[in-house]
């Protein structure tokens, strides 16, 4: 359950980064502001990367 949040917020950090950093630096694509979605992209990238490296799925045991 953890892992699917992980990967969740890594691919979506890394879309609202790249995103964020085309309209910082290029052409707006989308109508939010581009510092924005960098800012969150890369809390959400990091997040995510940090819980897939340091969090680790244990089976539920009942005893």
């Amino acid at each position: 359950m953890i892992r699917i949040l992980a990967i969740t917020l890594t691919i979506g950090g890394m879309i609202a980064l790249i995103l964020g950093v085309l309209g910082v630096f290029g052409n707006n694509l989308v109508a939010l502001s581009p510092w924005a979605l960098a800012i969150l992209g890369g809390i959400f990238f990091i997040s995510g990367v940090s819980m897939l490296k340091y969090r680790k799925d244990e089976p539920v045991t009942n005893e």
